[in-house]
């Protein structure tokens, strides 16, 4: 599980983590620094169910097989690869989750541009300047609202609550504007002690302290009927996704 062979993605789930919590705790994501971790943590989780083992009276056997050959584990073998499997998942949720939050963030903002009648001259969808594999497509985007005068940049992470780098990100792109699903009361602190707007989709409001940033940035828009509203956000996104 810890071969040398292995990326070092894999050493890392292996032994029980993920390799951005490893990039977080030592402040670098090489190689050396994630196989030096990854067999630390393994030794350390190792020891652990070992002595739980010992304490508590724990019967467990896990067989595996593939291409009709198995193999049987005893309980510390079984515990270390019910962990890793965890792990696994927790690593593949995450990265699905942030793959569906990033494709999301331009039909989002145009939608609620759309829903306030915003005319299209003033916002704007950018292609976010990336490398991607070929036969790939590059759908990070950055997106700007503009008046007369001034255009705005605004971030949408739809990550949850409590999530550190939000802040962070409106702070390292200069963000004017930041959207979010979900936002803890630290993170509405430092965005308002930044002077950025915020909106919070999952907050009572929700979605319609939108319109409020638009009438503060002089942006024109018009207020959609209420009993209407699903009925315009399906005709919005019939048109966005024909």
């Amino acid at each position: 599980m810890l071969n040398l062979d292995l990326s070092a993605d894999e050493i890392a789930i292996n032994s029980g983590l993920n390799k951005k919590t490893i990039t977080n705790m030592y402040n670098s994501g090489k190689k050396e620094i994630v196989i030096e971790a990854a067999y630390e943590h393994y030794d350390t989780l190792y020891n652990a169910i070992d002595e739980l083992t010992k304490i508590e009276d724990l019967n467990l056997t896990l067989q595996i097989k593939f291409n009709k050959v198995s193999v049987e584990l005893d309980i510390n073998e079984s515990l270390i690869v019910i962990n890793t499997l965890a792990v696994k998942r927790a690593a593949l949720r995450g990265g699905l989750w942030s793959t569906a939050g990033k494709q999301t963030e331009g039909p989002l903002m145009v939608t609620l541009c759309k829903l306030y009648n915003v005319p299209n001259k003033y916002f704007s969808v950018k292609p976010r300047a990336k490398k991607v594999k070929k036969g790939d497509v590059n759908r990070e985007v950055d997106f700007y609202l503009k008046n007369e005068k001034k255009e705005y940049k605004c971030e949408v992470k739809l990550m949850g609550k409590g999530n550190p780098e939000s802040a962070d990100a409106v702070i390292a792109r200069d963000g004017a504007v930041f959207v979010a699903d979900k936002l803890s009361d630290q993170n509405k602190s430092q965005l308002e002690q930044l002077g950025v707007e915020w909106v919070e989709l999952r907050n009572e409001k929700g979605f319609r302290k939108f319109r409020e940033i638009l009438d503060k940035f002089k942006i024109p828009n018009e207020k959609f009927n209420e009993e209407q509203f699903e009925q315009k956000v399906d005709k919005i996104l019939t048109e966005l996704f024909k």
